[in-house]
């Protein structure tokens, strides 16, 4: 059983940033692809960031230049640093990652969520 968790979310005002990071726990063997999404309100969730397991990021256009995303896999943990938030940028954000739990074995395992509010 793995376990994947986000924290770091809360209130900043455009222009602000925050890092989210998002732990794993349990029967881990490793760690391939990870992603964070995001969900706002009343919107389908989206792929903000992706990282293969040789550490190869992509971003979406609304958040290039703007979000970085990094690893740990001594730690089991990812990262996303979000500078120069927008209010658009609001929404649930959740860390995604392929593990494996076994030499053979992978599966796709998800957080669950952490809040980002961006406002004055």
């Amino acid at each position: 059983q793995v376990h994947l968790e986000e924290s770091g979310g809360g209130l900043v005002q455009p222009g602000g940033s925050l890092r989210l990071s998002c732990v794993a726990s349990g029967d881990i063997f490793k760690i391939n692809d990870i992603n964070w999404y995001r969900q706002a309100p009343g919107k389908r969730r989206e792929l903000v960031a992706s990282m293969s397991a040789k550490g190869v990021a992509k971003y979406a256009d609304s958040v290039k230049g703007r979000f970085t995303m990094s690893r740990d896999n001594r730690k089991n943990s990812l990262y996303l640093q979000m500078n120069s938030l927008k209010p658009e940028d609001t929404a649930d954000y959740y860390c995604n990652a392929d593990i494996q739990s076994g030499p053979n074995y992978e599966y796709n395992y998800w957080g669950q969520g952490t809040q980002v509010t961006v406002s004055s």
